[in-house]
């Protein structure tokens, strides 16, 4: 059985490759570094991502008009509501599908959102941005208004970075029972490097199309982390289980070849299948959850990657520095 396993057909040499794999990782990575860096440097909260009014307290106001609005116009509107008297407002132009139509009692059309600082029973302000609207948009109506107090917010991202905080914790708990010690670490490299990846594609997005995070985010952030943690576990436990039959008879890096080619069709339909019906939510879904499935969509294809590219050779980079001080040592 043994034998089988080491020369069966498999589809990828992934140590043989492991510097491209590193590299790419590094060019997936370090833009959103950047891009983070930028964001803590220059942005009003200091955050490594824009955050929205769950974090900072604020008020949505949601209006829904007949036509198209082009970026001219969203300065237009910007313009008219400073004009008004309205303090520094937020403007995203939505495309509202036909469910959000329906519920709303609305024609499929498309949605200008308004984000302003939090005023308690601000009904002024409410009145202001509505008469804005409807100069230009007449056929416009109300669709929703939401609000959350600044302290509210705080205590909401505070308590967030709890939950990943507990959320790594427990997994480095878990791993270092459940595996050897550098089996472990690597494993939360990977986590890391998913991670960095998730909160770096936002930021670039935060950037360049001014999307925001809110709490549904966070929840998407510690799906990926357990969605990614099971594959590169289910990676690892082959990869142990190989070397107890297999140490004798091949390298550490045949070994790593010969399990990741084991669960690779594994890891792959598990993650397509799901991003099939991820790719349908985002695409029908509603306008409030899309950013929640974007988070689940993009960590689970990184974390696909690093779970049979990323983790598994940096393993067999580990295991080849170790041996080799050993025998250095030995000499």
């Amino acid at each position: 059985m043994s034998e089988t396993v080491l020369h069966q057909h498999k589809w990828i040499d992934v140590v043989k490759y492991r510097w491209v794999w590193f590299g790419l990782s590094l060019l997936l990575i370090i833009p959103g570094i950047i891009a983070m860096g930028y964001l803590m440097i220059n942005s009003p909260q200091h955050l490594p991502v824009k955050v929205g009014i769950d974090f900072t307290g604020g008020t949505i106001t949601q209006y829904s008009v007949d036509k198209d609005v082009p970026n001219n116009e969203v300065a237009k509107i910007r313009d008219n509501l400073i004009n008004a008297g309205i303090e520094n407002p937020v403007i995203q132009v939505l495309k509202a599908n036909n469910t959000i139509s329906k519920a709303e009692n609305i024609k499929p059309s498309t949605v200008i959102s308004i984000k302003t600082a939090f005023k308690s029973n601000d009904k002024t302000s409410e009145q202001k941005i509505g008469s804005v609207i409807k100069k230009d948009y007449p056929a416009a109506q109300l669709v929703q208004v939401s609000s959350i107090g600044p302290s509210l917010g705080k205590e909401l991202f505070v308590n967030s970075m709890y939950a990943l905080a507990l959320a790594f914790l427990g997994i480095v708990v878990y791993l270092s029972f459940r595996f050897q010690l550098d089996y472990a670490v690597i494993a939360l490299i990977s986590l890391a490097h998913d991670a960095f990846f998730v909160l770096g594609f936002f930021a670039i997005l935060g950037i360049f199309f001014d999307v925001h995070i809110d709490a549904l985010f966070i929840t998407a952030v510690l799906t990926v982390i357990g969605f990614s943690n099971h594959d590169t576990i289910v990676v690892f436990d082959r990869i142990r289980e190989n070397s107890r039959f297999l140490a004798k008879k091949a390298t550490f890096p045949q070994i790593v070849n010969a399990s990741v080619n084991q669960t690779l069709a594994r890891s792959i339909n598990t993650s397509l299948t799901t991003l099939i019906t991820l790719c349908a939510l985002y695409l029908f879904g509603g306008e409030t959850t899309k950013e929640f499935v974007l988070a689940m969509i993009v960590g689970i294809a990184i974390g696909t990657y690093s779970s049979i590219f990323f983790a598994s050779t940096l393993l067999d980079w580990w295991r080849e520095r170790q041996e080799a001080k050993t025998r250095g040592a030995k000499a």
